[in-house]
């Protein structure tokens, strides 16, 4: 409602304003009438820009990914600044693999019934948007060849997920004579000029396996392969923004076909999603007034502060860990940076121009080029720790290593993770766990490589590295042995870093519940035990249907467990949810002491 009251706004009719931007952007997308007129025609300039490039040196390459970079579409890798993981104050440029069209390499590698289908669907798909876009049965054939060769061999060659979890893996510090002497085919002199980046001293290349394939492979395609391959990424990019039948062709391939999704959103909430994701901060302001009390804040920050003393006392009494160790963790956990409800400062969207006299697509490119352009412009700079990564409508949290900070945007402090008019025993529960799972990741098996500064830095005892390794491999087993569909298993190594935040945030949340009740009398309400309303105001959050569809997308692409799974498998670890329900050797949720995984 936000949105659609934007329209009766005086500001809203005054160019350059937040609410002119929000509100016109939403009636671009929601002016289905003139995109269907437009049909492909949006996309025309863009094409003939591809279909013009020579591409017949490392040079033309180059100058042309650097201007599918800089917001027109994917190609080859992918650049971005973004805080340099050993000295975490500062920014560097990171260049990384590039994405796939499915998402994930096993749709390429794994032979299945399954990946068959979507392989089939995708091979529709492509060839569909081709010819809606104006090319031949011919051109569509062609360049849906060139595509699938290119991107399984992508695929061969890009990290696992479990790799990707590695943040050692991925710090990999090259000079610009390192760089180009790596990778000679790469003219990264050009790549970088063409996108206003001329004082480079360094980069850190965060795939050195898939920029060294890149490096050789590029050399093996004709320029009409390279060509095909970024008219292609330009059009997959944009279909979400043209006509009707673009849209339902993506509805159906990555909606239907691989999410089991019988019925798309309607107009007004697609619409909605590109000022919420591009003019986020200028949606969070209006949202922040109008739902975000002030007594919200307060009681969040009350809860966090009672969640660290918890966990702090959850870390003196770890039997696995030195007194070393616990010295510098205690230093960690006393080091968090908290951001409540919203930013200090919010983002500054002028340089972004919206027109309603231009089309949809023209209007998100050139708000793509500006952000691809904010994000370089950030290059040598110290990083900005004021700066969020959610906006405050967002219904999320998160932990960020590089500035070791926890952040809850003001949208998680409602149902069903927060009810003023509920008991501490559910809120506890569920946001409690919220934030002890955010602190959690701090000490799971990726933040616990980042010190208190957010430096990758080793800071443990060997022994306790060890002791805490051998732990999280038994939680990893627990949940690979889980069969989320017929034939097909949890991936317990990819999960870790999630289930190990769950186990945390459920045993912290406790603890500082139990705290907070002291000296008072815990009742019962409805015949139902404070602690029994602990458990259920966690399961709670994640009570829901999924497809089978889903669950095999998930299983792949998702670091989070299932949400049965996140609750069946994490609370069989928990000694006191079966003090809760009484639960005995026999039932199906016991689990023998001596299989119980606890880490913190």
């Amino acid at each position: 409602d936000l949105i659609l009251n934007l329209s009766k706004d005086p500001q809203s009719k005054v160019k350059g304003t937040n609410a002119q931007k929000v509100s016109d952007l939403f009636s671009l997308g929601m002016d289905s009438v003139r995109r269907n007129n437009d049909g492909a025609a949006p996309m025309k300039p863009y094409l003939d820009r591809i279909n013009a490039a020579k591409l017949d040196s490392p040079k033309s390459v180059a100058e042309m990914t650097a201007w599918m970079h800089n917001g027109v579409g994917s190609c080859l890798f992918a650049t971005g600044v973004g805080a340099d993981a050993k000295n975490s104050d500062m920014n560097i440029m990171h260049i990384a693999e590039t994405g796939l069209g499915l998402g994930d390499r096993d749709y390429y590698l794994e032979k299945s019934e399954d990946n068959d289908r979507i392989m089939a669907a995708y091979e529709k798909y492509v060839k569909t948007l081709m010819t809606l876009s104006g090319y031949s049965d011919a051109d569509a054939d062609r360049v849906w060849n060139t595509l699938i060769t290119i991107e399984t061999e992508f695929a061969k060659n890009k990290m696992s997920r479990e790799q990707r979890r590695n943040p050692q893996l991925r710090y990999n510090i090259r000079t610009m004579d390192e760089l180009r002497a790596a990778y000679p085919n790469i003219d990264w002199d050009t790549y970088f000029a063409a996108l206003g980046i001329t004082s480079l001293d360094k980069v850190n290349v965060a795939s050195v396996q898939f920029i060294d394939f890149i490096n050789n492979y590029v050399t093996t395609l004709t320029p009409q392969q390279l060509r095909d391959y970024m008219t292609w990424e330009f059009i997959s990019e944009s279909s979400n923004l043209l006509s009707d039948d673009f849209v339902n062709a993506n509805f159906e391939m990555f909606d239907r076909v691989m999410s089991g999704k019988t019925e798309m959103e309607p107009r007004w909430k697609r619409a909605m999603s590109l000022p919420n994701s591009m003019l986020g901060e200028a949606l969070g302001e209006l949202y922040v007034a109008k739902y975000f009390p002030k007594e919200n804040k307060e009681y969040m920050v009350t809860l966090v502060e009672n969640l660290r003393k918890a966990l702090g006392k959850h870390i003196d009494n770890l039997t696995w860990m030195s007194a070393e160790t616990k010295a510098k963790a205690h230093e960690k956990l006393n080091g968090f940076t908290v951001k409540i409800g919203y930013p200090d400062k919010w983002k500054d969207y002028s340089g972004i121009d919206i027109d309603p006299e231009k089309n949809l697509l023209e209007n998100v490119l050139a708000a793509s080029r500006w952000f691809t352009q904010d994000n370089y412009n950030k290059l040598n700079k110290p990083v900005d720790k004021t700066e969020w990564l959610m906006t405050p409508q967002t219904v999320n949290a998160y932990y960020m290593p590089t500035t070791n900070e926890i952040c809850f945007p003001a949208a998680i402090l409602q149902a069903p993770y927060f009810d003023v008019t509920a008991d501490d025993a559910i809120n506890y529960g569920a946001i409690g766990v919220v934030i002890g799972h955010e602190m959690t990741h701090g000490f799971d098996d990726q933040g616990r490589q980042y010190d208190v500064n957010g430096n990758l830095n080793d800071w443990w005892q060997p022994a306790d590295a060890e002791a805490f390794t051998k732990l999280a491999d038994q939680l990893a087993a627990q949940f690979d042995a889980v069969e989320v569909a017929p034939g097909v298993h949890a991936n317990g190594r990819f999960t870790l870093g999630e289930n190990i935040a769950d186990q945390g945030g459920l045993r912290v949340a406790l603890t500082a519940y139990l705290d907070s009740q002291e000296g008072k009398q815990m009742k019962d309400i409805d015949g139902i035990s404070p602690l029994q309303r602990f458990y259920l105001g966690y399961a709670n959050l994640w009570a829901g249907n999924i497809r089978e569809a889903e669950i095999l997308v998930r299983t792949k692409t998702d670091p989070h467990s299932l949400g049965c799974n996140r609750v069946n498998v994490s609370l069989r670890n928990i000694e006191q949810f079966f003090d809760a329900f009484g639960i005995k050797a026999g039932d199906k949720m016991f689990r023998p002491e001596n299989e119980r995984v606890i880490i913190w």
